[in-house]
């Protein structure tokens, strides 16, 4: 049953039985409620609001855009200076041979983008049998139909079965805690995931700075790939934008065979959301706030393995930069999960927002298995002390909800 606030609200929110917390203003990494409460953003929104909240240039910026050029279409022979310079600085020197761009409004969006980009290129290149597409089982890329094809989380996927896309071959995810053998290497774990297809694979995941670098593939001594989708921190959450970079190949094929883009929507390349991520990716850069993900990124993995680690029912603590996960687990040796029905994580998450936390949980599945998680992506400007401050309230709402958790199953055994 809708709880009645939904019910009399217009907006048809997401979940329906709670009534949403009302907030009201936001400044550095703190949301402010309607009752007067604080929260630490501890997830920056879904790993969106990497400035945090109330930078007054990113508002001076807008409003210039605004007065100066509010909307253009792209599909009309027309650009104008934000959107140049946009792609320009994110393609400075050629990052791992990434050489153009593409603009859009969601990461849903540049997925299927990318898809269809893809799929171009080889109809360019008179091989349009070249179709297939590999994806890593309990991935996500996106909500919309084409996004959902190469996404490989049963959950979102269930409901569409019968629209997505039978072209996408799904492999084991790069996921050592459950699925590396107890006596192989990390060289023969990664060998044997690309054997798989008889091929090398490359797992290519692009946090625009949550990793400490922009590119995620930096840090890794290879490559960039030839497709590769950003968003979420690209605009900082200040308006709407994700992108498609590509290398040059790509392009030359486009460039010599039709002379077109397949592909195009009405808000495509917004002249105020490329003005709005032009100043937070300045921002970023000027005031180094990479370096800052790495120096606090060493400080978080520190105090979640000192904090949350010596916890009974923490099973694994992974990530990299300001971008980790926490998974729950019921025995640590046997690695065997809380039931699914339990939704462990969804409780944990609700717990931390009612000690002043936002996190991000997501019961998600490896095979067979459930795996209960919280996510941890902090603004690229948050210190120690509020790290710590994080850390603490996580962790008193996992000792608070699995106690109670583990009373409840006792008294029903």
């Amino acid at each position: 049953m809708a709880h009645p606030f939904v019910s009399d609200s217009h907006i048809l929110h997401r979940a329906m039985s709670h009534r949403p917390e009302k907030v009201i203003s936001a400044s550095g990494i703190s949301l402010f409620l309607e009752d007067g409460r604080e929260i630490l953003d501890a997830s920056a929104g879904p790993s969106v609001s990497c400035l945090g909240f109330g930078r007054p240039e990113i508002a001076e910026a807008v409003s210039n855009q605004i007065n100066q050029l509010s909307y253009l279409y792209s599909g009309a022979r027309f650009t104008c200076d934000a959107t140049e310079e946009l792609a320009s600085l994110l393609l400075q020197g050629q990052p791992g041979g990434l050489s153009k761009a593409i603009f859009v409004n969601s990461g849903s969006e540049a997925t299927d983008a990318a898809i269809k980009l893809a799929t171009q290129y080889w109809h360019e290149k008179g091989m349009p049998q070249k179709r297939h597409f590999i994806a890593r089982k309990q991935s996500y890329h996106g909500n919309t139909i084409g996004a959902l094809c190469v996404s490989g989380h049963d959950s979102r996927r269930a409901m569409y079965r019968d629209w997505v896309s039978s072209n996408v071959s799904f492999v084991d995810p790069c996921f050592p805690y459950r699925l590396k053998k107890s006596q192989e290497t990390n060289e023969e774990y990664v060998k044997r995931l690309a054997d798989q297809l008889e091929a090398e694979i490359l797992r290519i995941m692009c946090g625009m700075g949550k990793t400490g670098t922009m590119h995620a593939w930096e840090q890794e001594n290879i490559s960039g790939p030839d497709i590769q989708t950003i968003g979420k921190a690209l605009g900082g959450g200040y308006i709407p934008l994700s992108a498609v970079l590509l290398r040059s190949k790509i392009f030359d094929a486009l460039a010599d065979g039709s002379g077109l883009l397949a592909h195009g929507h009405t808000f495509q390349a917004h002249p105020v959301a490329c003005a709005a991520a032009l100043e937070v990716q300045r921002i970023i850069r000027d005031e180094d706030l990479l370096g800052n993900v790495a120096r606090m990124g060493q400080v978080l993995e520190r105090l979640l393995k000192e904090e949350i680690g010596p916890l009974e029912y923490v099973g694994d603590i992974r990530g990299r930069g300001l971008f980790w996960a926490v998974e729950f687990v019921q025995d640590r040796v046997a690695k065997t999960p809380f039931p699914a029905d339990l939704r462990l994580c969804h409780q944990i998450v609700d717990k931390a927002l009612d000690l002043g936390l936002n996190i991000l949980g997501n019961l998600g599945k490896t095979g067979e298995v459930h795996v209960d998680h919280v996510i941890m992506a902090p603004p690229y400007v948050v210190t120690e002390s509020e790290l710590r401050r994080m850390v603490g309230i996580l962790r008193e709402a996992i000792e608070a909800v699995t106690r109670q958790v583990c009373h409840t199953e006792s008294a029903r055994l």
